[in-house]
């Protein structure tokens, strides 16, 4: 496993945009994206700080679905 990039919260949405996710609304510091996938939803809530903490990202790496090698450098 590489070492992953330093995101913000927009720049982590403009990326879950890339790969499907849309976004859904936003209520205060956080953004929420989904993508429909057959009969389930998926909906992740990203932060929109500057920069996202490393524990953060890895539950929304988890939640999304994507491989890792995504939010590489």
């Amino acid at each position: 496993m590489g070492r992953l990039r330093v995101f913000s919260g927009r720049q982590l949405c403009a990326l879950l945009e890339q790969h499907g996710f849309v976004k859904v609304r936003q209520r205060g510091s956080h953004i929420v994206m989904q993508k429909h996938e057959g009969e389930t939803t998926v909906t992740i809530p990203v932060p929109d700080h500057a920069e996202i903490k490393i524990g953060t990202l890895l539950s929304i790496i988890r939640q999304s679905g994507l491989p890792r090698a995504v939010f590489e450098p």
